[in-house]
């Protein structure tokens, strides 16, 4: 078994629903945090970080302005280090699997999120995230980190992805 399983794929498929509904089937001993999108009339404005334990932050937003653009986003990377670091910080002393969702081009703007995920990944912990599938040098050096799992995620693997990430929790 692999101490982390990371999920990767475009965007859309499904991860983030996959690792919330895997955690409550298995019922884990999780905290840490997951990204979720921000939506009006259909158009993605932006991204909100949500803790297990219920913080929120806007991590990313089309009317933000700033320098640490990601696409049409300018990023947070002060409210990213204010509510998910903790999380995942708390997560290691705490919990026994670690939730990084998601490990992307607006997380990897901070070296305190790079320096994070490498103390989850060498605390011994499970960790359980998402990873981008675009090249990436920070990205690519965490796929490649020892006793990391990659799992594609695609629309038509989607339910039995989920049964594995379960299964994967409650070994």
């Amino acid at each position: 078994m692999s101490q982390a399983l990371l999920l990767t794929g475009a965007p859309g498929t499904g991860k983030t629903t996959i690792i919330r509904e895997a955690i409550a089937a298995s019922r884990a001993n999780a905290g840490g945090f997951y990204t979720q999108e921000m939506r009006q009339g259909g158009i993605r404005l932006g991204f909100e970080i949500i803790t297990l334990d219920g913080h929120r932050a806007i991590m990313a937003h089309t009317d933000f302005r700033g320098h640490q653009r990601v696409g049409k986003y300018v990023a947070d990377v002060a409210a990213l280090e204010r509510v998910a670091l903790p999380a995942v910080r708390e997560a290691i002393r705490a919990c026994d699997v670690v939730v990084v969702d998601e490990i992307g081009k607006m997380e990897l703007l901070s070296p305190a999120f790079m320096d994070i995920l490498l103390e989850a990944l060498g605390s011994g912990k499970r960790l359980l995230g998402t990873i981008m599938l675009q090249p990436h040098p920070l990205a690519d050096r965490i796929k490649r980190h020892q006793g990391v799992q990659v799992l594609v995620i695609t629309r038509a693997n989607r339910q039995q992805a989920l049964e594995q990430v379960t299964e994967w929790l409650l070994v």
